[in-house]
């Protein structure tokens, strides 16, 4: 067979290729990003792909189809894909090693009455079963093959004709189409065309399983997550026991929703009420911490706050947010100091969301600059009390989307009052709530309230 060797070059930034060696990427513009690669295609790698026989049609002759789905043993794990995994897609889920992305999707599909293939390039068979075992879940229906040829998988999938089909890892996973190393940028594109034609050919929903790199971003390409139709990530802290599913992308429904589970000895446990452990339970009331009535996705939930502001040891004042963006935070600092007079300029500020989960929903805001407040005056505020609204850099008090659904979330958990912008408050029927709506203008007025 005839073959033509080449050096490609490529961005392990953005995936672009390029015949010579670039110093910065012409595409994405990221700097000392180009890797070289060898790269041998076959003469046969054109004809292995089909050829279209579509024609151009008119819009309005185009029928609607209903994505058909397959419902999930985890009702978390259908809301993250958009109420279930529609047939013929193409999921890649992300996360750190040692976090849970294999006992998720190995639970997944022992709980499954459908026939799954578990493909694994990185554990054996045996290693499979012990973590099937301590799961405690039996599944004849779930089949186990060790294996990274693309080529190999296919006549697998032909032969078992799975309703499922689980790839972990792709980075491990090779065709024989390309020569190159397994994980290089032209072996992950090629496998993941061919995970895609898979899908796609049979109808057989295919989730691959991917490592991520050290700045937190999925390893390979990043036209690894163009070629999928759903990317998820799958984040938390190894030395907690709660985990996030987090949507970043879904063709098939919202890309803003999340999912949480929890970790412990026989696998992972959905949460089904957020608020279990986003909200922590204490005996006394301490200052610097305020509840806000966030929203991710569809699904209202109630964060933890918390704030530390004390007096700067050193001469230029340390300002540190865990799951808040740091410039937010200091922006306001500034409408604090600005519009309410309150001097913060000298003093160290900490701020921390609970539960270890990232939010940039606007209507943290309120809630950020109420904790702030209350850890500057050492003045608690009352744990039953929770704040819904965006501040602007006037100091006003900002409306946000889905009032009534975080006003109704923080009723059904007991809170006796909220706090939200005056704005919000026009034409809302607050008789049909047990809660106390206060409505706030300016950060001034919300200062005036809490602490008089």
């Amino acid at each position: 067979m005839a073959t033509k060797e080449k050096s490609v070059f490529f961005c392990k930034s953005c995936g672009n290729e390029s015949p010579k060696w670039f110093g910065k990427c012409p595409a994405c513009g990221e700097w000392n990003t180009c890797v070289e690669e060898k790269e041998v295609k076959s003469k046969k790698t054109e004809d292995r792909r089909q050829k279209s026989e579509g024609v151009p049609m008119p819009i309005k002759e185009i029928t609607n189809a209903e994505e058909q789905r397959i419902v999930l043993p985890f009702e978390e794990f259908n809301r993250v894909l958009g109420g279930g995994l529609v047939l013929g897609s193409l999921v890649l889920v992300g996360g750190e090693p040692g976090i849970g992305k294999s006992t998720l999707l190995l639970q997944t599909a022992l709980q499954l009455n459908k026939k799954v293939l578990y493909i694994s390039g990185e554990e054996s068979q045996t290693q499979i079963k012990m973590r099937a075992d301590r799961v405690g879940i039996k599944n004849e229906n779930c089949l186990i093959l060790t294996e990274t040829d693309t080529k190999e998988i296919l006549k697998h999938v032909k032969d078992v004709q799975p309703d499922i089909v689980i790839v972990d890892s792709i980075q491990t996973l090779s065709s024989p189409y390309v020569d190159a190393t397994a994980g290089t940028i032209s072996q992950i594109r090629e496998s993941a065309a061919e995970m895609n034609k898979i899908a796609k050919s049979y109808q057989i929903p295919v989730f691959l399983i991917g490592h991520i790199t050290k700045d937190g971003s999925i390893a390979g390409p990043k036209i690894l997550e163009h070629i999928v139709d759903t990317v998820l990530q799958f984040e938390g802290d190894r030395h907690y026991g709660f985990r996030i599913l987090r949507t970043i992308k879904n063709r098939f429904g919202s890309a803003s929703e999340l999912g949480i589970f929890e970790m412990n000895a026989t696998g992972l446990r959905e949460v089904t009420n957020p608020s279990e452990f986003l909200l922590s339970q204490r005996d006394e009331e301490v200052s610097g911490i305020a509840i806000a009535a966030t929203m991710e996705g569809q699904r209202p939930m109630l964060i933890e706050t918390q704030a530390l502001v004390s007096t700067a040891a050193y001469g230029t004042p340390q300002r540190s947010a865990t799951g808040f963006d740091t410039r937010r935070m200091n922006m306001l600092l500034a409408v604090l100091e600005k519009r309410a007079g309150f001097k913060l300029g000298m003093k160290d500020v900490f701020l921390n969301i609970a539960g270890g989960i990232r939010s940039d929903d606007p209507a943290l805001d309120l809630s950020v600059v109420a904790a702030v407040l209350s850890s500057n005056a050492d003045i608690p505020i009352d744990n039953r009390t929770a704040f819904a609204a965006e501040v602007g850099l006037s100091g006003e008090i900002r409306a946000v989307t889905r009032i009534e659904a975080r006003i109704a979330e923080a009723d059904k958990l007991g809170f006796e009052k909220i706090y939200i912008s005056k704005y919000s408050a026009k034409g809302l029927d607050t008789k049909r709530f047990h809660i106390e709506v206060i409505p706030v203008a300016t950060v001034y007025d919300l200062a005036t309230e809490l602490f008089g």
